[in-house]
């Protein structure tokens, strides 16, 4: 049976920890990482949904790793192989909720998957513009569907890409997506690991729905 993590150990307990460990009150978090103070105290208070762009956002400001936040999520016990489960996503569902980057999440309905699918928009056109890089627990599948980008990280010279090429790496090392393109870039990424992993299952469930900033 698949259990959804309950209310009592949502992300924003730990992202409330971090903050008030570097000092910071909810209303400087919110100034440094430009989110409105209340929609900062929604999160935190479990009452607004901690999409992964968020938590970008959130680990970008703080300067911590993405599973910080969501180390604590219980552990959510994993379907069992071959029960058939599918989730398809149309085309004209797919809405943006991020400013630099628009996120789209197929299969958001589906507890307990092992890797977590995102089509991505790619908009900033600087690391600065970005936010900074971020990392989180696992690996991550890139792959450009049109446009072109770089991707930059603290261990590499930036890597150009283009319609079709593709790269896999640890993304536990520092990362961030840079278009390169006068055209819209789009892009497939898919991670897996534990700390995603707990993030789709801390998360709202219908990540497709809009949340305002």
């Amino acid at each position: 049976m698949i259990k959804k993590a309950g209310n009592t150990a949502h992300p924003g307990l730990a992202l409330r920890a971090a903050r008030i460990d570097q000092g910071l009150t909810l209303r400087a978090l919110a100034a440094r990482i430009g989110l409105p103070f209340s929609t900062l105290s929604k999160l935190e208070n479990g009452k607004m949904a901690m999409t992964y762009d968020k938590l970008v956002r959130l680990a970008q400001g703080l300067g911590v790793d993405i599973g910080v936040l969501v180390s604590s999520a219980p552990t959510v016990e994993a379907p069992p192989p071959g029960i058939g489960r599918r989730s398809i996503l149309r085309a004209d569902s797919m809405r943006p909720i991020s400013e630099h980057h628009s996120h789209f999440y197929p299969a958001a309905e589906l507890l307990g998957k092992m890797m977590v699918p995102i089509i991505i928009d790619v908009k900033a056109r600087s690391v600065e513009e970005l936010g900074g890089l971020v990392r989180h627990g696992g690996e991550e599948f890139l792959y450009v569907l049109h446009g072109a980008m770089e991707l930059h990280s603290d261990l590499y010279a930036p890597l150009p890409l283009a319609a079709g090429d593709s790269v896999y790496f640890d993304s536990g090392m520092a990362h961030g997506y840079v278009r390169t393109s006068e055209l819209p870039c789009r892009v497939m990424s898919v991670c897996a690991g534990a700390g995603i992993q707990r993030l789709s299952q801390t998360t709202d469930p219908d990540w497709m729905s809009d949340h305002p900033a």
